[in-house]
């Protein structure tokens, strides 16, 4: 049969697209032209899949083979695409059974030695397949376990360009090959580490942590170098519940597409993310001129993302963070393509009070002016700040404090997860049939509907003082409002009352106060 067709898929993103892989063989000079709009890297399996080819064992005929991407409008990119190009071209030799490779996804890229090497975003690409509706995919053998974690689908592991012919009912002579390792890369990201019962002092400070927690709040943190800041950002993601079969299968598809790895399995607990200050703004939402990738907010999708020293990262970088903020997604536009990646994530920033970081604290002199501090923290601008529903400040722990904490030990990670865990399913109960999941998550008009807190009730009267006097703003006012459902759920209410309204107004505006 002259022409010869299977599957393999094209990602964009984090989704996936069905890409029909099509060779013709005819009787015209030897030759090799892929077409179906192809990048640099997908031209060049002309010579991967011959040389490949000719090295395991099943050489490709000496005539001319075309191969034809299907969709033809739809950008591809990656050497991911190999195997399926051989075996489309050694099936319409004649060389393997047509309706084999019609029925499997295969995902690969060649070596010259006709091995198989694994690929980054196997698993977003096995799980476009199954959405698909394809139960059977055929991958290289280091992808193997990762390609499994997709329920439903049927995984073919290979070595190599040989096997994978052999197993589509091709008569070749089996060779021994050694599989291609997986690519081991150091996951050199910050790991959440410590108990929040570590923490001394500063309880204001770690029940806005738990507060956070509970309704998937934003969270500010203002105070001077050694006061706990990054000590307390690093316990949230100890205190936030386990992450659900969806949403697990996300983040572990994300990591998969960042090339990082999966250690094993699915991870139930929430990722943790602390870029560096020096990070620019196509490393924190993704990007890429050829192939595009995430960047640290969709890595951060259902866990923490934590900016330390937030004024010393620019300022264009931090407002790229509006958006997503209140979106919880990223596009991500280029000429030929838009990329779409989950985005919804807690972000905790902390800052020093002034470029010294003194003011404030006694006994130390400020050497800054003024205008120094002003400008400092300006470089948070006022928009980004208006989107974080707590901003806490944190002082220095004092010597009799610190005795306190020793003598009464604090709140630890595990009973905090436990009241987060009853919090959330409290509101999840009053969120049920609605979209969202997490107070932080209800739009403003739904929050403000009848049988909600109005404006004008005497639970908000202080809340309504403050935005008739141009103190708060109306984003505000809606992020109050969820804070105080937050409150609530963890005391046990049935809902907010003025108490918790007043609490929730002091902790959105705890360091402006």
């Amino acid at each position: 049969m002259p022409v010869a067709r299977t599957r393999s898929v094209a990602l964009l993103g984090l989704a996936g697209s069905i890409v029909e892989v099509e060779a013709d063989l005819s009787s015209q000079l030897p030759g090799f032209v892929i077409i179906g709009l192809p990048d640099a890297a997908l031209g060049e399996a002309r010579e991967r899949v011959r040389s490949a080819a000719t090295n395991a064992g099943c050489p490709l005929p000496q005539r001319k083979l075309t191969i034809n991407l299907s969709p033809a409008a739809l950008p591809k990119h990656g050497s991911g695409f190999d195997l399926a190009i051989a075996l489309a071209c050694l099936a319409a030799s004649g060389d393997l059974s047509v309706e084999s490779i019609d029925r499997v996804v295969h995902l690969g890229e060649l070596g010259l030695d006709g091995r198989l090497r694994p690929i980054d975003g196997i698993l977003p690409a096995v799980l476009a397949a199954a959405r698909a509706g394809y139960d059977t995919v055929m991958v290289p053998e280091a992808n193997a376990a990762e390609a499994a974690l997709v329920p439903g689908v049927q995984v073919i592991g290979v070595a190599s360009l040989l096997e994978a012919a052999i197993r589509h009912g091709g008569r070749f002579e089996e060779r021994p090959v050694d599989p291609v390792p997986a690519i081991v890369r150091s996951d050199a990201g910050p790991v959440a580490v410590g108990d929040l019962a570590d923490v001394a002092g500063n309880h204001e400070a770690v029940d806005a942590l738990l507060t956070a927690a509970a309704g998937g709040h934003h969270l500010f943190l203002l105070g001077p170098p050694g006061a706990g800041k990054t000590m307390l950002a690093s316990r949230l993601p100890g205190i936030l519940p386990d992450l659900d079969a969806d949403a697990a299968l996300e983040v572990a598809s994300i990591r998969s597409l960042s090339g990082l790895p999966l250690d094993g399995g699915l991870s139930s607990r929430p990722p943790f993310e602390a870029p560096h200050h020096t990070a620019s703004a196509a490393a924190m939402v993704g990007g890429g001129s050829r192939v595009i990738r995430p960047g640290a907010v969709v890595r951060a999708s259902h866990g923490v993302l934590f900016l330390d020293e937030a004024p010393e990262f620019p300022a264009s970088v931090l407002d790229v963070l509006r958006q997503p903020l209140e979106s919880g997604s990223i596009a991500i536009h280029r000429a030929n393509a838009v990329a779409s990646f989950p985005a919804r994530f807690q972000l905790v920033i902390a800052a020093n009070p002034c470029p010294c970081g003194n003011a404030g604290v006694k006994d130390s002199t400020c050497t800054c002016t003024p205008v120094m501090r002003r400008r400092y923290l300006a470089r948070i601008s006022g928009p980004l700040l208006d989107r974080i529903d707590l901003q806490i400040p944190v002082p220095r722990i004092t010597a009799a404090a610190l005795r306190m904490a020793g003598e009464q030990p604090g709140l630890s990670s595990v009973e905090a997860r436990r009241r987060v865990v009853e919090a959330r399913a409290v509101a999840g109960e009053r969120l049920r049939g609605t979209p969202w999941r997490t107070n932080a998550e209800m739009p403003g008009p739904w929050l403000r509907g009848a049988g909600r807190l109005h404006p004008g009730g005497r639970a908000t009267a202080a809340l309504d003082y403050s935005l008739e006097r141009g103190g708060i703003t109306m984003r505000g006012y809606d992020r109050v409002l969820k804070t105080a459902w937050t409150l609530a759920d963890l005391d046990g209410a049935t809902a907010p009352d003025a108490g918790h309204v007043g609490r929730a107004l002091l902790f959105r505006k705890g360091i402006t106060a």
